[in-house]
């Protein structure tokens, strides 16, 4: 168990005065660059640099870069010569992939029933999106979209494709320049975000600590969305499927919020707060007309064109709110900053742990990608191509590496939901 300071709090509040006041602008590539010494080594802490992107945000010139360290793209610890060489190995490892991808493709097809199904939906998911700028300009190629979204597919086991996911690769490919960067940094954006905007893993708990979240801190708002108002919150899935994309009026407002998101300040989960903001943006006219279900759902429907600089700062608030509440939570409600170490040393029992706490205790997958899975049709069809071609054990262990990333090999751990580290 943590506890979560007044000090906390205090943080979070000037954090969101901050993000509103906008004291500072963006970090530039002027900035950006200072915080690294000559050979490229992190001059600043990982810690500051967080704080300064949640309160000020990154200038565009500096989002490519920035992201690669934020999603582990890049580790926070290497140098110059060291990015250079991952970036090439990420390359390689990208390009190998492909070329598999092709030779197994006739196999998909004919033993793998979801396949042509899925390859099909990711086809006309794509063709819907507006591929062109008001002046006619093309701003993203649908062919290369469509690869890369169909390479995650068969690749990454965890994340089937949903509808939501080519809008969210399509801004990466609006990001970067290469498409090895864009499929990378879209695998490890899933991770770094614990796969929050994936239906079968993040989405339902985001809601249920939505739920909980509003039960604690809005008994009243509360009792209606459990009687008239049923149901309302579990028809906000879009919001997390989607990762709130569709609310704002910019691209650079949702790059904005994922890149928060991405520095986990000021708590983990911070999409939940995120979520109950945007309803509070509600709550009056829900009360004051009684709203039902349906009626609730279409005035959410209808939150688009938002700040993501104001939503930030009101989900600032919220966190304040919540740690002033003068309870210890799991280490999950804890502050980002708070080290795990310490969470779990500390044996004094507190108000939430005596009277159960508020989310409860659940399972679910650890963040680390299980891609290379005998379990996974899709991978078992990459290793019987392989062995078939009589590949050696070497390029067989390579396969194993290129497909089980981005780091770890798969394991279950049991995390108490919350909003910390």
């Amino acid at each position: 168990m943590t506890t979560l300071s007044p000090e906390n709090s205090l943080s979070a509040r000037q954090s969101a005065s901050f993000i509103l006041v906008k004291r500072k602008p963006p970090i530039d590539k002027t900035e950006w660059d200072s915080f690294f010494d000559e050979n490229g080594h992190l001059a600043k802490s990982r810690d500051f640099i967080c704080v300064n992107i949640l309160e000020r945000g990154l200038h565009p010139f500096v989002r490519t870069e920035a992201w690669k360290f934020l999603t582990g793209y890049f580790s926070w610890q290497s140098s110059q010569d060291e990015r250079l060489t991952v970036d090439s190995m990420r390359r390689k490892n990208y390009k190998a992939l492909c070329q598999m991808y092709e030779k197994i493709q006739p196999l998909l097809e004919n033993l793998h029933r979801n396949f042509i199904e899925t390859r099909n939906n990711i086809a006309r998911d794509i063709q819907k999106l507006y591929d062109k700028d008001p002046l006619g300009n093309v701003l993203i190629d649908k062919k290369r979209l469509e690869k890369i979204l169909l390479l995650s597919y068969v690749c990454n086991t965890q994340a089937e494709y949903q509808q939501g996911f080519h809008e969210m690769v399509m801004l990466f490919q609006l990001m970067v320049e290469h498409d090895h960067e864009t499929f990378w940094l879209f695998q490890f954006f899933l991770q770094k975000t614990e796969h929050s905007c994936v239906i079968n893993i993040g989405v339902s708990k985001n809601l249920d600590m939505l739920s909980t979240l509003i039960t604690f801190l809005d008994p009243m708002f509360a009792e209606h969305l459990k009687g008239k108002g049923a149901g309302a919150v579990q028809s906000l899935f879009p919001w997390f499927c989607f990762c709130f994309q569709r609310a704002f009026k910019s691209f650079d407002d949702v790059w904005r919020l994922w890149e928060v998101l991405l520095t986990g300040k000021p708590c983990r989960n911070f999409q939940v707060l995120v979520a109950y903001s945007m309803l509070q943006m509600v709550r009056e006219q829900v009360l004051q007309e009684s709203m039902g279900g349906d009626d609730i759902l279409l005035a959410c429907n209808k939150l688009i064109d938002l700040d993501a600089d104001e939503l930030i700062s009101a989900a600032c608030v919220v966190y304040a709110e919540l740690i002033q509440k003068d309870v210890s939570y799991p280490s999950d409600l804890s502050s980002s900053s708070s080290s795990s170490s310490s969470s779990s040393s500390s044996k004094e029992p507190t108000l939430i742990s005596q009277t159960q706490p508020m989310a409860g205790t659940f399972n679910f997958r650890d963040t680390d990608c299980a891609a290379f899975s005998t379990t996974n049709p899709r991978m078992l069809l990459l290793m019987v191509f392989f062995l078939f071609a009589h590949v050696a054990p070497s390029s067989l262990s390579r396969l194993c590496y290129l497909t089980a990333w981005p780091s770890s090999p798969p394991h279950s751990v049991s995390i108490p939901v919350g909003l910390g580290t």
